[in-house]
């Protein structure tokens, strides 16, 4: 193991098959001249199964492969030699590329083997009609929207805010998450807000696709944060800034910049990035808060609505749901984070508006909150109960707290490619 040193500082953060420190642990096994392929172990060593995990795989261990064939030219296969979706990921926006992802199944301690190879002539990457999806939305005032197959979520800019503070109609003033409940594993974002360009409203009608009945107002919706001082949670305005880092068939990941926000005679900022990948209820949230003055409480909050659910709190596995009744059916609603980094959380009721919410506190890390909040919607036929949501948040908890372990050895020996 004499070329692992270097690859020390290539540990990412995952978002599936991850763990709350590092990310896939990854080592560079061997180089293994005259080889045809390279071969990426995977091992799943928690005690749950992990569907639709997503491997992180950094480029710099594949780069002599990519000068030679491109990335659009590669692919990884399973052991039966079926080629995998895949996605190429430049996190920093520099036009060269960071990260290859892919996803697998793997049952508890199970392990797999996978082929990376350059395409074969007349073969295509693989494609599929489930996606990640994430964009600015300027006809709707000026929303952030994201989704993957089985959620999707939005919030608000600084025009809503505007109209808000001007009392121009069409406003929202909030830092809060917002929920949009679907039925299909499709993208639907273009298609409901044309719709409700055509029909004001349209999105807030069930036609089969599913909608919007979530209410945010000034909560935190599922998953925005404050500060928690003196009994008072201080939140930010809506966002004032955003950044598209990545959207794809496996993972969309982008950045909201908050403006400075009061917290108690102190000023307090926010820089949020969020991803969300295929096959996951869940967001993963990464915040980084600044401020001249101490910030120990940054809290993560659920909005209660009309305190008619039933909270569920576990700060030893960092585990925290509230599941509600939603119009005729059921929300589940769920946050997720490393209990070390937990502080204490409230089931916080009051009596004004948006104000009761399942709170959740937490000390940064250098600055960084890190955390996965997201939600079930029972009428999507996800989850049929809260039990049922209780355990999916158990499994995703027991699955972060032990990362896939990556292997990747051998080169690509070049080989005749017929250029398009």
């Amino acid at each position: 193991m004499k070329n692992t040193k270097h690859l020390r500082d290539l540990l990412i953060p995952s978002i599936k098959g991850g763990a709350f420190l590092a990310g896939a642990a990854l080592i560079l096994a061997s180089c293994q001249e005259n080889t045809h392929t390279v071969t990426i172990e995977v091992k799943n060593p928690a005690e749950v199964d992990k569907t639709a995990a997503t491997v992180e795989v950094p480029a710099q261990i594949l780069q002599q492969t990519i000068e030679q064939y491109g990335t659009e030219k590669l692919v990884v296969t399973d052991s039966d030699g079926k080629a995998l979706l895949n996605q190429w990921v430049d996190l920093d926006g520099d036009n060269t590329v960071d990260q290859w992802l892919f996803q697998v199944d793997l049952e508890a301690g199970e392990s797999g083997t996978y082929t990376v190879r350059p395409l074969k002539e007349g073969e295509e990457q693989p494609t599929s009609e489930q996606q990640t999806f994430s964009r600015f939305v300027p006809e709707r005032t000026d929303d952030y929207t994201w989704e993957n197959d089985r959620v999707a979520f939005r919030t608000y800019g600084p025009d809503a805010q505007r109209r808000i503070e001007q009392k121009l109609p069409d406003g929202t003033l909030s830092s809060g998450m917002d929920c949009w409940l679907k039925r299909v594993d499709y993208p639907i974002i273009d298609k409901w807000y044309k719709e409700n360009d055509e029909k004001k409203g349209a999105y807030h009608v069930d036609t089969g696709e599913g909608y919007d009945p979530y209410h945010v107002g000034s909560s935190r919706g599922i998953g925005g944060i404050g500060i928690w001082e003196n009994d008072s949670l201080y939140t930010s305005r809506n966002f004032v800034s955003y950044k598209r880092i990545a959207v794809g068939p496996i993972r969309t990941i982008f950045e909201l910049t908050y403006a400075p926000w009061e917290v108690n005679g102190k000023m307090v900022s926010e820089t949020k990035r969020i991803s969300l990948d295929l096959g996951s209820n869940l967001n993963h949230f990464e915040s980084t808060v600044k401020s001249e003055a101490s910030v120990p409480n940054v809290t993560i909050g659920i909005t209660l609505h009309n305190k008619e659910g039933q909270v569920a709190i576990n700060d030893e596995s960092g585990i925290y749901r509230y599941w509600e009744p939603m119009d005729k059916s059921e929300l589940g609603l769920g946050i997720v984070m490393d209990p070390s980094d937990v502080i204490e959380s409230k089931d916080h009721r009051v009596d004004y508006p948006d104000g009761s919410q399942l709170l959740v506190m937490a000390k940064p890390t250098k600055g960084k909150v890190s955390y996965y909040a997201g939600f079930g919607w029972k009428k999507s036929g996800q989850f049929d109960n809260a039990a049922e949501w209780d355990a999916y948040l158990k499994q995703f908890a027991k699955g972060l707290e032990k990362p896939l372990e990556v292997s990747v050895s051998g080169t690509i020996r070049t080989v005749s490619i017929k250029e398009e």
